[in-house]
């Protein structure tokens, strides 16, 4: 069935599939698990699926799950609260040195990426050249502390997690940090990341209970990562308290960062700068009580960003392509939310036996980045084009600025 702003799949035995896709490829996996989810027997109304759809873990990444007494804990994901963070400042293209590698350099050294780090240092990797400055993290830290021990006496076995030690931290993948320039010069800051270790270890303890709780009750299930946890159990209690607080954790660790990148660009830029022009810092893997059409409903963006009627949120296309700072239009039928990025075309391992270094730095240029083997994986190439998906979605979101990176920083 077609409409003027999306496609809808119908789902023999579930609800309806809405899907923002039209001129982008959907993978058939990424249909599958769109079907299998619709027939969860308490998903709201519909899911709505954005223009950057892809296979996931149980169900797609780019996609709106609404949900009455139950979450599934799979689709929140291991990286809760992952997300965006972007922040203008006074500073424009002129004021970059001609030399952007100094200042990659800098940024590097204030923020700890990759490898995951178990002390304040990069252990085993040129020790005293890697570190994050105590004073933000602490302060940080001092507020989320509470919560988060309270959370321990219910789960111990997440005291012995990295939480405290990756606040501030970067991680790898698909996480980066960016400097990126606007439509008319303007310099922006911009960066990706989510709850780290502790999130990971929070995602992957009550993903396990649900498959239990289904184990337990003898559900059948089109997939076991659809597993669930009801409301008004232990369980699920115990999980909205813990996802709540990892997203806590997450949005902090973006701010963290922020004031440390902010930080390293002073020691390398002199001229004075403000950076409270505008910024946002916006969720994309993430579940949150909402209304909608006259019901308290939970949502779960899985890759997906809310768009709210006047909302500002991030969608950054891949490492060397545009990037764009987005107002939401509110639109209903999408839960009022957009899309998270461009969403991948293949697989990590795919895109590293279809590309080699050569395309890494050609698809790169211009922009001072790692430009090795190891960050082929996320070549552009790897990606949806990032204009096909923002006009899939012009009904949910207006853009109101164009960035570009020239500078990129990769786990």
């Amino acid at each position: 069935m077609k409409h003027e702003e999306y496609d809808v799949m119908n789902v023999e035995n579930g609800r309806p599939v809405k899907m923002w896709t039209k001129g982008v490829p959907v993978e058939d996996g990424a249909k599958q698990q769109l079907s299998n989810a619709a027939k969860m027997p308490f998903i709201y109304k519909h899911i709505a699926a954005m223009p950057d759809v892809h296979v996931g873990k149980g169900s797609t990444i780019g996609s709106v799950i609404p949900t009455l007494g139950a979450i599934i804990p799979a689709a929140v994901g291991v990286d809760i609260g992952c997300g965006m963070m972007a922040a203008k400042t006074t500073l424009t293209a002129n004021d970059l040195p001609d030399n952007l590698g100094p200042l990659r350099s800098a940024i590097e050294k204030a923020v700890p990426h990759g490898m995951s780090p178990k002390t304040r240092g990069f252990k085993g990797r040129d020790e005293g050249a890697w570190h994050t400055p105590p004073q933000p993290v602490d302060a940080a830290w001092s507020l989320l502390k509470d919560e988060f021990d309270t959370i321990c006496l219910k789960t111990p076995k997440l005291q012995n997690t990295n939480n405290y030690r990756h606040l501030g931290t970067l991680g790898g993948g698909n996480h980066f940090i960016e400097v990126c320039l606007d439509e008319v010069g303007f310099v922006w800051f911009m960066l990706h990341s989510g709850s780290r270790g502790v999130g990971n270890a929070i995602g992957s303890h009550f993903i396990e209970l649900a498959k239990q709780d289904m184990r337990t009750h003898f559900i059948n299930l089109p997939d076991q990562d659809l597993a669930y946890l009801c409301e008004g159990t232990q369980h699920y209690n115990d999980y909205v308290e813990a996802v709540g607080w990892a997203q806590r954790f997450a949005r902090t660790n973006r701010e963290v960062m922020m004031l440390n990148l902010i930080a390293a660009v002073r020691t390398v830029i002199t001229k004075p700068f403000e950076t409270h022009v505008e910024a946002v810092n916006c969720h994309h893997n993430y579940v949150q009580k909402e209304q909608h059409f006259g019901q308290d409903v939970l949502i779960t963006r899985k890759g997906a960003v809310s768009a709210r009627a006047g909302e500002l949120g991030i969608i950054p296309g891949s490492m060397g392509a545009k990037s764009y700072i987005v107002r939401g239009k509110g639109n209903p039928e999408s839960f009022n939310s957009c899309s998270h990025g461009a969403g991948r075309t293949m697989s990590r391992t795919e895109a590293k036996r279809r590309f080699n270094l050569d395309d890494q730095v050609k698809a790169t240029q211009g922009v001072e980045c790692r430009k090795d083997v190891n960050v082929i994986d996320e070549i552009p190439m790897a990606y949806k084009d990032i204009d096909a998906v923002m006009h899939a979605q012009r009904d949910l979101v207006e853009v109101v600025h164009t960035l570009k990176q020239v500078v990129c920083v990769k786990g």
